[in-house]
């Protein structure tokens, strides 16, 4: 008997010191979707250095304009993901009152009902998972796992999240979160 698939959707996931030299080197994910079909997120810590009315060629509103585009993942870099939060979102999909969207019109319908309490995530590609790839990766123990929360994926900045989120698993993980890039700069 198979056993029983666990998702992972509403987890954060971060490298435990096992990948560097690959694209997930010191990144936090956002895991967005996990079932048996693969699974689907976003990195909430690579900035690429744009603003999204760079990257975007729409008339979108100027708070969205303004926003830093994020690098999601190495999958399609030129898919557009966004995540959005507000007071209350029925159509909440990933965490309560946290939405994903890839849709230029409902990106379009956020700037155009904006309001003091719309925060916005705007990324550039993806990290996407065939069945069974993330589920093999966690066997290994690649990723380390933390529960998301709106403050961690709104509130932190993107460069000091692998960090914070490591410190606070405790004593254990302090000294790889406090450990240089590079380990020949030490």
């Amino acid at each position: 008997m198979p056993a029983e698939h666990k998702s992972l959707k509403g987890q954060l996931l971060l490298d435990g010191g096992s990948l560097a030299g690959s694209f997930f080197h010191r990144t936090v994910v956002l895991v967005c979707q996990h079932d048996a079909e693969g699974a689907f997120g976003l990195v909430l810590n690579r900035q690429s250095g744009r603003s999204v009315g760079d990257a975007l060629v729409a008339d979108l509103a100027e708070q969205l304009k303004e926003l830093p585009l994020l690098v999601g993942g190495p999958v399609q870099p030129t898919a557009m993901s966004f995540l959005h939060t507000d007071l209350y979102l029925p159509e909440a999909n990933v965490l309560p009152n946290l939405a994903l969207g890839h849709s230029l019109d409902d990106l379009l319908a956020i700037g155009d009902s904006w309001s003091a309490t719309s925060r916005v995530k705007l990324f550039a590609g993806y990290a996407g998972w065939s069945p069974g790839q993330l589920d093999g990766e966690m066997k290994r123990r690649a990723w380390l796992t933390h529960p998301a929360s709106l403050d961690l994926v709104f509130d932190t900045p993107p460069e000091r999240l692998w960090q914070l989120v490591l410190r606070s698993k405790g004593s254990k993980y302090r000294l790889l979160a406090e450990s240089p890039e590079n380990l020949h700069w030490n």
